[in-house]
């Protein structure tokens, strides 16, 4: 018989079923854990030639252990809003439909990409092993959890009492305003032109960065003895979200900023830290971060541009390419390599080097840098250089912290918070097509009703919401994890491998919803397919964060 659509009451199960459900593919996870291990250790340490061989199981592994992160966040945002007595139906039948949804693909096959499934006999689990785990409480929440009832009922829900937010957040009332006033200035000054400067590959008005600059957004982490207004992870969190659901290229202006500034904070001297923080924090400054190399990608070890001391200068030499609004920064934070007989990393540094602003006419108006823009889909509003270093000065005490060769170390110190800053941009995309197509659907009429009332459109809509709340619930508490000191790498690399594939499974739905017109470019959901696609790409594509993941599931240190 079908299942009826849930009703809240007080005496709902809905916590011990989640909790149960949790404790419950946390063993699997452990039994999986340990077969995978059984293919890939040696003499009690990962092989890397074994992890490649086996990156079917290993990635596999990585994406069990994101789905499993997510069963548990999922469960501790349904007890948390049930403390806090905002455990509505709408959240509910969220929780309901994500646990149920989630458990069910864990049993039967997790998609990590669009055709790539993760089955249990893949990770070396018997389909008697897999049902020794799946408990009763498990059982019910599939059967009971993600149903075509309950999906409609919350698509009712969200037409009745739609906001930007579908169900409450938990957040404090700090955080909540900040929202509220990111929301606002995102309607008010983003999402009415974002599709002209995507269309017209035009930058992101001067103007728009200089309101950000006065709303806080360049200096939110920096602690207030630096201009900064000293506050959390969980609070850039927010200000990525919804900025960027008003137009990925102005959520992403915030990073460079917390790129620049979580070097400086982590490696600078204080000379530095009084230098650059109060300029980055009030946006007088706008920085660019002049990473990657042609050939290289992921692979930061073999990375070539070199950086030669010439008395009181640095003469850099080298190629950088996918280099993010470069032509407007006033400080490139520069990675090269300043010992050659280092192949490594070891011999790479970080320079904090200051460069004139340019523009389109005259893109780089400095000695020794050239760039040439690299077109691109989408991400636009900042554009995209490939930069080519020929003799280029940098002052020598602009070498972060002073002593050479802590470049890489220097770097890998920001990768937690920019993957969780990722996965909030992520989310922000999410968030931007489901309100594209549900406002499609409500006004698209089709054979006398609006398609919204077809369930596979409504289907859609419900599960878009569904997912953004579980990459909600797991990118905040990556980001609490950071705010308490504690180690993330895992949490935020888990957080930007579902926020990402969220992103673009959205848009892509969202397109669909559109049908024809969703190809228009005259259309925004057209712009934000091509925003999110890149989601899963930068910042470590999903390859190599399952690969990083499932290091840290294998070696045993998490």
């Amino acid at each position: 018989m079908p299942q009826a659509a849930v009703r809240l009451s007080p005496s709902s199960n809905l916590l011990p079923l989640a909790q149960a459900a949790t404790n419950a593919v946390e063993a699997l996870l452990a039994d999986a854990t340990a077969k995978v291990r059984e293919r890939v250790v040696l003499e009690g340490k990962p092989s890397a030639r074994l992890l490649d061989r086996e990156q079917r199981a290993t990635h596999g592994l990585a994406w069990l252990a994101t789905y499993v992160e997510a069963v548990r966040q999922l469960s501790a945002y349904a007890e948390r809003m049930q403390d806090t007595g905002l455990l509505g139906e709408t959240e509910e039948l969220i929780v309901r439909i994500g646990l149920g949804e989630y458990l069910a693909q864990i049993q039967g096959g997790i998609p990590i990409s669009q055709n790539e499934i993760v089955r249990p006999s893949d990770l070396g689990l018997s389909l008697g092993a897999v049902a020794a785990r799946m408990t009763a409480e498990v059982e019910q929440l599939v059967l009971t959890g993600n149903t075509p009832e309950n999906r409609a009922r919350l698509v009712e829900l969200i037409r009745a009492n739609h906001g930007a937010t579908v169900g409450a957040c938990g957040l404090d009332e700090t955080l909540e305003t900040i929202r509220d006033e990111m929301r606002k200035f995102a309607d008010s000054e983003v999402i009415d032109h974002a599709q002209g400067w995507h269309r017209t590959n035009s930058y992101i008005p001067m103007d728009v960065i200089s309101q950000m600059a006065d709303l806080g957004v360049f200096g939110l982490t920096i602690p207030e003895e630096y201009g900064g207004m000293g506050l959390g992870k969980e609070s850039m969190c927010v200000v990525s979200e919804e900025l960027s659901r008003g137009y990925i290229g102005v959520g992403s202006l915030g990073t460079r900023s917390e790129i620049a500034a979580e070097l400086i904070l982590g490696g600078g001297t204080e000379d530095q830290k009084r230098q650059w923080l109060p300029k980055l924090a009030s946006g007088e400054v706008l920085p660019t971060a002049v990473f990657t190399e042609p050939n290289t990608g992921s692979d930061l070890a073999s990375l070539k541009t070199r950086a030669v001391k010439d008395g009181d200068v640095y003469k850099v030499q080298g190629n950088k390419t996918w280099i993010t609004h470069p032509v407007r920064a006033d400080l490139m934070t520069l990675l090269v390599r300043t010992n050659p007989a280092e192949k490594g990393y070891r011999g790479l540094s970080m320079l904090l080097a200051e460069k004139p602003r340019g523009d389109d006419k005259t893109p780089f108006p400095v000695d020794g840098m050239s760039g040439t823009e690299i077109e691109v889909l989408g991400y636009r509003g900042m554009k995209e250089y490939e930069i080519a270093f020929d003799g280029f000065e940098v002052k020598a005490d602009s070498l972060l912290g002073g002593v050479e060769g802590q470049g890489f170390k220097q770097l890998m110190a920001t990768f937690e918070s920019a993957r969780i800053q990722t996965a909030a941009r992520a989310i922000g995309v999410a968030q931007s097509a489901m309100e594209q197509a549900l406002t499609y659907a409500q006004n698209r009429v089709q054979f006398g009703d609006p398609i919204v009332k077809f369930p596979r459109v409504a289907d859609k809509i419900a599960m878009m919401a569904v997912e953004i709340m579980i990459a909600r619930q797991l990118t905040y508490f990556a980001a609490r994890q950071k705010d308490s000191g504690r180690r993330c790498d895992l949490e935020a690399g888990m957080a930007k491998l579902l926020a990402a594939r969220i992103a673009w499974s959205n848009a892509d739905n969202a397109v669909q919803i559109h049908g024809g017109n969703g190809f228009a470019m005259e259309f925004p959901i057209s712009r934000i397919l091509c925003d999110a696609r890149i989601l899963s790409i930068f910042e470590g594509a999903a390859e190599i964060q399952a690969q990083v993941i499932a290091r840290r599931l294998l070696d045993g240190s998490n």
